[in-house]
């Protein structure tokens, strides 16, 4: 009897399309937001590409962002940012939002975004 119960990771669950899509919301948001948008200084692409490249590798896809960043390091590339818990409240705000979007089964879409909430805690900085 063979056992199917190999446990697909976020990234093979939502392909890199949906995870595109998703990179491509969210910062609609964030650069729209009047709590976190003068966070976001650099330009809209140069982020877009870094958290896609993030997301694949943290939702258990390919390193994408450790070949061509090096090792994320999120907190420290964060620190030189203010970011309280309105910034984080107002993060995850966007990122909820953004998920959304994407048509997922509600349960997909609760389990992608309880991904967030420890990593979003951790930037916390002020």
């Amino acid at each position: 009897m063979e056992n199917n119960t190999a446990v697909k990771s976020f990234y093979e669950m939502l392909g890199e399309e949906k995870i595109r899509q998703l990179v491509f919301h969210f910062y609609e948001l964030v650069y729209a937001d009047p709590t976190i948008s003068h966070l976001f200084t650099n330009d809209i692409e140069e982020v877009r590409d870094k958290q896609f490249r993030f997301l694949c590798q943290f939702l258990g896809g390919p390193a994408y962002y450790i070949e061509k960043y090096g090792p994320p390091r999120m907190r420290q590339r964060h620190l030189p940012h203010p970011i309280d818990q309105q910034a984080k409240d107002a993060w995850l705000s966007c990122m909820k939002t953004a998920i959304s979007k994407l048509d997922l089964h509600p349960h997909l879409a609760q389990s992608l975004f309880d991904c967030f909430p420890k990593l979003a805690n951790h930037m916390v900085n002020k």
